[in-house]
């Protein structure tokens, strides 16, 4: 798999391509599926922070102008948009005597013990936080109808204030819409883009609701914009958008549903890793995302998890994301010395431009690339197989200036820069392990139990490394891995989902759970016909939130009538006790509709020899913690089925290295994965 070539006038006809782009802090990755010759091919770019389509157009005009083909896009347009508080300028409307809810929120501390600690800023003013005369109880009963006769004035506020969106959330909707239905009815004909609780997240807990509402409304009329000038330039093509659920929708539908595509890149990688992880043999994944800006981590216990108690900036979302831990460890976070005179990595990122020192495009700060560079664990001829050349000497001054600003000494055989490297790659090694642990350990999994999938193109220089701290003792490595979300992007299945607050007691009967559980299944089957499922190609699954009464969080569970059972034994899993005595309450019933979609083939190749020396390029000088040495280089597209390696080596990839440490053993698999064997 190489770069992206144009292709021959004479396969533009009958060609028909399947195209992932994911858009990252770094590089914008293409993976491009050719049906006619059954090639999958990989390819990056820089990416635009500016305009972030202008790498997506770059990239695609470098393949044919061919009019057939699938294009399914992970778009940061929404997540740069909330978390750089660049989004439209936002209204919102509630009952009234609550319009202060965004500022009060949970009246709760992110760190309780920080006396300077702050809570983000609401996304709508209070100026801009209106109210209508309207109230509902919790059961749905009308107590004060909608005051019609107030729309004009707050028409006139909204204007007055040059208000592009609105968000509409009124007390107990979920129970009874119809407020809502009409206000939104009327802002929509009035020109103004409106998001109505009552069709996003029709669920209790009024703060959550308002927030998930209010940011969707902040984030999609620019994603609006963004999806419309690329509708203009891709079309006829089949464009969708990858959501944060880990399922694909048309990027029609996704015009007004912003906030469902925040987490589309790395939930990409989530969904490849599982794929590629399975047609490996492996069901029980660790999967460890390090691109250029940010480490993702997931856990994947056969099926992949979902939550809808989520977080972005620290305002709340309740739409189901795929349950990632992130942290601002990455391949271009910037190593610095705090103000008490430590060792820092992160959260910055030098992104793309200016990048990291060795790019030679002006940066001044050295990043954790620059550290791996020094210490030879990146190619000597640069990176995307030598189009992308590294300055040596200019990371070297960077990480020797860091040095000598820290007070680090030289170490025996090594200069101070390559120290401090090794100490950018301690600080951030113990940045990812931790996260690892919260995904894992603290949610009651033991991470030996599992197999790390490394991707993102900083994965493989840290992921043995990483392994060995949490007691992994396989890794698996797909030839794919600087791309694997862009991959995941193609593989991912159409996939909707539905919530409805019910509150029902524990021993309600199952008979009438179907029936509540019946006006959303026949939801998501008319709206997966609409994204050109066929009934046979599509799937509804069903789950139930629960708690025990006087709880205040729910665990979901499968829809069946031992659902009693299954929660009990869910909650013994995650907290450690249950009590099948205790009465349970049932909050909400979920659907989820899935259009399985055909991935791209992986073909097997059969086995041939141990012997890796088919792919030896040299022996060059590296330096790992016990001191410099010299290594074996092996290139990763020569390698085949078969071949096995011996540790310390690294493994050169167009995209990205793998380094092997000491007493590591690694092997090709028959899908050309690298899968390493954790020694000592």
């Amino acid at each position: 798999m190489g770069l992206g070539k144009k292709m021959k006038e004479s396969e533009k006809a009958t060609s028909r391509l399947h195209i992932g782009i994911d858009i990252g802090g770094t590089f914008t990755d293409f993976v491009v599926y050719d049906e006619q010759d059954a090639s999958l091919r990989t390819f990056k770019v820089l990416s635009t922070p500016s305009d972030p389509a202008e790498a997506v157009l770059k990239g695609l005009e470098s393949m044919c102008d061919e009019a057939s083909r699938t294009i399914v896009h992970g778009s940061t347009i929404a997540t740069n948009a909330l978390v750089e508080r660049k989004g439209a300028c936002t209204a919102l409307v509630t009952t009234r005597g609550f319009g202060d809810i965004l500022t009060i929120g949970r009246q709760t501390r992110s760190h309780l013990y920080d006396w300077f600690s702050s809570r983000p800023s609401p996304l709508v003013p209070t100026d801009r936080c209106l109210e209508m005369s309207e109230r509902v109880d919790h059961r749905g009963c009308v107590l004060t109808p909608l005051s019609h006769e107030e729309f004009p004035a707050l028409l006139m506020k909204l204007r007055a204030h040059q208000v592009e969106a609105v968000a509409v959330s009124f007390l107990f909707s979920f129970a009874h819409p119809g407020h809502e239905a009409w206000l939104t009815k009327c802002l929509r004909e009035a020109g103004f883009f409106v998001s109505a609780s009552h069709e996003l997240v029709p669920e209790f807990r009024e703060y959550e609701r308002t927030s998930t509402t209010v940011i969707n409304a902040y984030v999609s009329p620019i994603l609006h914009q963004y999806l419309s000038r690329l509708d203009r330039v891709l079309a006829p093509s089949e464009f969708h958008i990858m959501q944060s659920n880990g399922g694909r929708l048309q990027a029609s539908q996704a015009h007004q549903l912003g906030i469902r595509s925040i987490l589309s890149g790395p939930a990409g990688g989530v969904v490849g890793a599982r794929h590629l992880a399975r047609l490996a043999g492996f069901h029980q994944v660790i999967t460890f995302d390090m691109g250029g800006t940010s480490t993702d981590v997931s856990l994947v216990d056969e099926e992949i998890r979902v939550t809808s108690e989520a977080e972005i900036g620290g305002l709340p979302i309740r739409v189901p994301v795929i349950d990632i831990h992130t942290v601002g460890a990455g391949g271009g976070s910037l190593a610095v010395m705090d103000q008490g005179g430590a060792l820092r990595v992160g959260p910055e990122s030098a992104g793309s431009d200016p990048g990291p020192v060795c790019y030679g495009r002006g940066g001044q700060i050295p990043t954790v690339t620059d550290a791996n560079f020094l210490l030879g664990r990146l190619p000597r001829n640069g990176l995307l197989n030598g189009q992308m050349p590294l300055e040596a000497a200019a990371a070297s001054k960077a990480l020797d200036e860091l040095a000598h600003r820290l007070g680090m000494k030289a170490r025996v055989g090594m200069s101070e820069g390559q120290a401090v490297a090794l100490g950018i790659i301690e600080v951030v090694n113990t940045q990812m392990e931790r996260a690892i642990r919260v995904i894992s350990v603290e949610c009651g999994y033991d991470p030996r139990d599992y197999v790390l999938v490394s991707f993102g193109g900083a994965g493989g220089a840290h992921a043995c490394a990483l392994a060995r701290r949490m007691g992994i003792r396989q890794i698996l490595i797909p030839p794919t891995a600087s791309t694997l979300s862009a991959l995941g992007m193609l593989v991912a299945d159409v996939q909707l989902n539905y919530v409805r607050t019910i509150m029902r007691p524990g021993h309600t009967s199952y008979e009438e759970l179907e029936q509540e559980v019946s006006l959303l299944v026949t939801r998501g089957w008319a709206e997966l016909q609409s994204q050109g499922v066929a009934r046979h190609e599509g799937d509804i699954q069903c789950e139930l939130d629960l708690r025990y009464v006087g709880q205040s969080f729910e665990l979901s569970v499968p829809f069946t009538p031992a659902f009693r059972a299954a929660f009990d034994e869910v909650h013994d899993r995650r907290y450690g006790y249950s009590d099948k005595a205790a009465p349970v309450e049932i909050v909400n019933v979920r659907v989820q509709a899935v259009g399985k979609t055909t991935p791209p083939p992986f073909l097997l190749d059969s086995e041939g020899s141990p012997d890796p020396s088919g792919a030896f390029v040299g022996e060059y000088p590296l330096v790992l913690e016990s001191g410099p040495t010299t290594v074996p280089h092996y290139s990763g597209e020569r390698l085949c089925p078969g071949n096995r390696l011996a540790g310390p080596a690294l493994v050169v990839r167009e995209d990205t290295t793998i380094l092997l440490n000491q007493a590591d053993r690694a092997a090709v698999d028959r899908y050309h994965n690298l899968i390493v064997d954790m020694g000592g």
